[in-house]
């Protein structure tokens, strides 16, 4: 789904009742939508976005800002190694490396998911 004022939303199908669910993710506060059809849904996720925003304003609560870009990882000791050599060997910084590297690995896995979707 396309974000929508920063905010993304993830779908699952319930083909029993034949619904789509959907919630922000992204952030800890829950903000779900439903909808029966894939315009609707869209309708629904920017609703409840919209919803969202004025309950925090209402409530003087600063709204939760999806992805800020910050990522903490935790790894073993020798593939903290390997990165570190892996970034060296192309004259960058580990921070550099892994931001190429996860894109590049995001990138295959959104067309891989794509190609399955379309199939």
């Amino acid at each position: 789904m396309k974000a929508y004022k920063g905010y993304t939303g993830s779908v699952e199908f319930d083909e029993d009742d034949m619904v789509f669910h959907g919630r922000v993710v992204g952030i800890k506060d829950i903000v779900t939508f439903e909808a029966e059809t894939a315009q609707d849904l869209v309708k629904a996720f920017h609703d409840s976005v919209e919803d969202y925003l004025a309950f925090c304003a209402e409530t003087k609560q600063e709204p939760e800002k999806p992805f800020s870009g910050n990522l903490s990882l935790r790894m073993s000791p020798s593939l903290h190694k390997q990165v570190v050599r892996a970034a060296g060997n192309k004259a960058q910084s580990v921070n550099q490396w892994i931001t190429d590297t996860l894109s590049e690995a995001a990138t295959r896995d959104a067309q891989s998911a794509s190609s399955t979707v379309r199939s």
